[in-house]
């Protein structure tokens, strides 16, 4: 089956959809010390939204859930139906049936089997700066036909960020600082593909707060200054003297 035509992003707006893999009651997908893959993946999730929000015309989608397992073809009808412009699923990875410790390692990220253009060069990108990022193996860009590859109409990549399988590299996944590094490498891997610009957080838009000074007097006595103070927290007000 071929990927279908891939939608082009719209210049007014960059809509991603962030797909954290599996969900909170997924049977299996956790370390031989049960630690759930889904408790990485919505935690990247998180981070990476947080960051894209600070880019100019971007809206982002999540495409599970953290109340419940969302199954793949719900995933990507929702995506399909919104007419997302990027799908980014995020994993960590295991290498046989997950119940063992092993020493199978790095990063790879996926692309569907027809290696479409774009999303080819989309996970270049992620992979490029996940491998940078963590420091770990680099195991390259592959082609699978993972559902939510094959499935999505627009750009889609899979991202396996280490091995949950392989102690080492879970004590990091399992750390808020190595969530926060996959979150900003795949981010800054979108951020390139897409030339996405950061918001002015000076904006024309955004009024800037003014304060106003009331001053009665200045005294060279600090007694006659404490007297005003006084006098006026009597009457209501918060003072304050101030030493020039």
């Amino acid at each position: 089956m071929g990927k279908r035509k891939i939608r082009h992003r719209e210049e007014t707006m960059m809509k991603i959809m962030l797909d954290a893999g599996h969900g909170p009651n997924t049977p299996g997908k956790r370390s031989p010390d049960q630690f759930k893959e889904f408790t990485f993946t919505s935690s990247v999730a998180d981070h990476a939204k947080t960051l894209l929000e600070a880019y100019e015309n971007v809206t982002i989608y999540f495409a599970h859930s953290k109340n419940e397992d969302i199954p793949l073809k719900e995933r990507t009808d929702k995506a399909n139906r919104l007419n997302v412009n990027c799908y980014v699923a995020i994993h960590a990875n295991a290498f046989g049936n997950g119940t063992t410790w092993n020493d199978a390692n790095g990063i790879e990220t996926y692309v569907y089997l027809s290696k479409p253009k774009e999303a080819l060069e989309l996970a270049e990108r992620v992979q490029k700066n996940l491998v940078i990022a963590t420091g770990l193996t680099n195991r390259g860009v592959k082609s699978a036909d993972f559902h939510v590859l094959r499935e999505t109409n627009m750009t889609a990549i899979l991202a396996e960020c280490g091995f949950y399988t392989n102690k080492n590299e879970l004590q990091l996944i399992k750390t808020d600082s190595y969530q926060k590094t996959c979150a900003e490498a795949i981010v800054k891997g979108i951020v390139d593909q897409y030339k996405l610009k950061k918001k002015n957080n000076t904006s024309s838009n955004q009024k800037t707060k003014t304060l106003y000074k009331v001053q009665i007097g200045a005294y060279s006595n600090k007694k006659n200054a404490e007297k005003i103070v006084k006098a006026l927290q009597e009457k209501g007000y918060d003072p304050i003297i101030v030493n020039d």
